[in-house]
């Protein structure tokens, strides 16, 4: 599963790089030093060093071939290998992550670029929890791990060349798929250099785009995945859910997705044994609103969630969703999401659903 969900996540970004009319392309390296952030009272005892990273970053920088590259302003995307600490190396092991990325402008001049980053892929750590060997390890149980990077940064550049200041938060979970899961939170400060290693400069002859605007979409998303529940020893539960969606895109860089979700976590029946249970019983129901920034077919969704029908409480009343989609032009979504409850994973939403009235533009 978790191979899987490392191809999906990749093969999410191709649709940035293929067919590019304009493009640069280049490298970046990036030196970073942060901390662990306890976000747990039970994570306290973690935290022994600052946290050191390097980063090696491929970009493809966009020229305006298509409209979501007019539209936020000629983004960069690319992967970057993390190579690292996270502020504990004898409990905590060193990480090494691949993830890919879109890197979109808030502020652009001549020289000087002031970026949002966000970046989706998978890591891999040297230690995890062991009961013997590595108990006091309580944040991360499996060697394979999702990783998520929300940053900013900003670059001044001179010719090919440019130095660049970052911040960002990146984070490393196994979304609940194994326990104990309590995750790794970081945050970083960054410093940098990066060069053009070439240039590719035409004229756009047909710009075109396949975002259906000013439209309300409509489909249904299953969802599949598993995951463990404390204490630590016991089985790994399956969860199925389905989304009833609507979804309207207003423009180039905004859209918003209304839906009824319906969740079926096995893991229920674990919770408080002793109660009486069914299948029926711990089925949960939930209304959610998110938003959308599109980059034609391949899309980010933030959004939050409240449960209307939640019989035992497991997690409390809101949970929030965030990762991307990718919409085929014959109507398939794909779904790559992680499913939370505040600073707490819930799983990781693998999903293929429908869209009904989807047509290419």
């Amino acid at each position: 599963m978790k191979t899987l969900l490392l191809a999906l996540n990749l093969l999410f970004l191709i649709p940035f790089y293929y067919g590019q009319v304009a493009s640069e392309h280049g490298f970046e390296f990036r030196q970073k030093i942060g901390f662990l952030a306890a976000h747990r009272g039970t994570l306290g005892h973690l935290p022994q060093a600052s946290a050191k990273a390097m980063e090696f970053t491929y970009f493809i920088q966009t020229r305006s071939s298509k409209k979501w590259h007019q539209a936020y302003r000629e983004p960069k995307v690319g992967a970057t290998l993390f190579v690292g600490s996270v502020g504990n190396n004898d409990l905590l092991g060193r990480y090494v992550s691949l993830a890919g990325f879109a890197e979109l402008p808030m502020l652009k001049t001549k020289n000087v670029e002031w970026n949002w980053k966000m970046g989706f892929g998978f890591g891999y750590t040297t230690k995890t929890f062991n009961p013997i060997y590595n108990p006091k390890n309580n944040a991360i149980a499996s060697k394979i791990n999702a990783t998520i990077v929300i940053g900013t940064k900003v670059n001044y550049n001179f010719g090919k060349n440019f130095v660049t200041l970052g911040l960002d938060l990146t984070h490393f979970s196994n979304a609940a798929f194994k326990v104990p899961n309590f995750g790794i939170n970081l945050p970083y400060l960054s410093v940098g250099y990066g060069r053009t290693i070439s240039k590719e400069r035409t004229l756009n002859t047909a710009i075109t785009s396949n975002l259906p605007l000013k439209k309300w979409l409509f489909g249904g998303l299953g969802i599949f995945s598993m995951k463990e529940m404390n204490p630590i020893g016991t089985k790994r539960y399956p969860v199925y859910s389905m989304s009833l969606f609507a979804r309207r895109i207003f423009s180039q860089k905004a859209g918003l997705e209304l839906s009824l979700d319906l969740f079926s976590k096995q893991s229920i029946l674990g919770v408080e044994p002793l109660v009486p249970k069914s299948q029926l019983s711990i089925i949960q129901a939930a209304l959610f609103a998110g938003y959308i920034v599109p980059l034609e077919r391949f899309s980010f969704l933030f959004g939050a969630g409240a449960y209307v029908r939640d019989v035992y409480k497991p997690d409390g009343p809101v949970y929030f969703r965030i990762g991307s989609r990718y919409q085929f032009p014959n109507g398939i979504l794909l779904n790559f999401t992680l499913k939370s409850h505040f600073a707490k994973a819930d799983y990781l939403e693998l999903g293929l659903g429908y869209t009904l009235n989807y047509k290419q533009r």
